[in-house]
C-alpha cells in the first residue's frame, strides 16, 4: 500500500483487521475503477496453479465491483476515475483437499440419516490475508485495510480444492471492503440489509450493472450453491471473465 500510517490498531478475534477510511474524502466520489488483485510472491508460492490463484482474485474483485455498483459507476481499469481500488493477497493457507473430501463425505452421509449434516472436520482449514486501499485521482489514500481470516468448521463448507476456503473468504473480504467505501466507516457485525436487484441478478450469474465488472467473471449462481454444498471445487462452476459488453 502507499501508506500504513493511518491504520487503526488491530481488531477482531476471528476476523482480524486494521483499517482507515476518510469518510469526508469519499463524499465526492462518483466513479470507481478496480485494478485486478494480485498475489504477493510469498502468497503465490503457496498455490501452484495459476487457475486457482485467478479464482481467488476474481472472486474478491467481483464481490467489490458488484457491491460498489449499488452506489458508484464502475469504469474499466485504466480509465479516469474518482477512486481506484487495488488489493494484494499477502498470505494464503491452502485447504487440505484430502481432509476436505473426507469432511464432505461425512457431512453428506450424516445428512441422509440426521435432520442436519454434522460440521466439517476442524482440520486442514484454509485462510486468507489481504491488503487493500482506495486512492483518489490526486493520489491520496482515502481508505485502506489489512485483513485476515481463517475458515471455520461451521460456516465454511469443505470444498476439494487448495483454494476452496480462500475462494469463499475472498468474497467475504470483497463485501467487507466495499461496505467500508460505501458507508465511510469500518463495518461492524453482519450486513442484514436486503440485497439490491442488481446484486441479486449478479449473484444468480446474470449480467452485472456495469460492464467493467465482467472483467472478473460472473457468479456461478445456483450451480455454485449446489457445488458448495457437495464439496465440488469452485473451478467447476465459476464463470470465467468475459470481454466487456458480452
Amino acid at each position: 500500500m502507499t501508506s500504513y500510517n493511518q491504520l487503526s490498531p488491530a481488531k477482531g478475534k476471528f476476523t482480524k483487521s486494521r483499517s482507515f477510511v476518510d469518510a469526508q474524502g469519499l463524499t465526492a466520489v462518483r466513479t470507481v475503477s478496480i485494478l485486478p488483485t494480485t498475489f504477493s510472491t510469498n502468497a503465490a508460492s503457496r498455490i501452484k496453479a495459476d487457475q486457482d490463484r485467478s479464482l481467488v482474485t476474481n472472486a474478491l474483485d467481483r464481490a467489490v465491483c458488484v457491491a460498489l455498483s449499488d452506489k458508484y459507476q464502475l469504469v474499466p481499469a485504466g480509465q479516469p476515475a474518482d477512486l481506484t481500488v487495488r488489493a494484494v493477497v499477502t498470505d494464503i493457507v491452502p485447504t487440505n483437499k484430502a481432509i476436505a473430501g473426507v469432511s464432505t463425505a461425512v457431512s453428506l452421509g450424516s445428512s441422509l440419516a440426521l435432520p442436519v449434516g454434522i460440521p466439517r472436520l476442524p482440520a486442514g482449514l484454509g485462510g486468507l490475508a489481504v491488503e487493500a486501499e482506495a486512492i483518489d485521482s490526486a493520489g491520496m489514500q482515502r481508505a485502506a485495510v489489512v485483513w485476515s481470516k481463517g475458515a471455520n468448521s461451521i460456516t465454511n463448507n469443505a470444498r476439494v480444492s487448495e483454494v476452496g476456503d480462500a475462494y469463499s473468504l475472498a468474497a467475504n473480504f470483497g463485501k467487507y471492503f466495499s461496505r467500508m467505501l460505501m458507508t465511510g466507516k469500518e463495518p461492524k457485525g453482519l450486513d442484514l440489509s436486503l440485497p439490491s436487484g442488481q446484486r441479486m441478478q449478479s449473484a444468480l450469474g446474470g449480467k452485472p450493472k456495469y460492464a467493467a465488472c465482467d472483467t472478473f467473471g460472473r457468479s456461478p449462481g445456483l450451480a455454485g450453491i449446489i457445488a458448495d454444498k457437495v464439496g465440488a471445487p469452485p473451478q467447476w462452476t465459476d464463470k470465467q471473465p468475459k470481454a466487456a459488453g458480452q
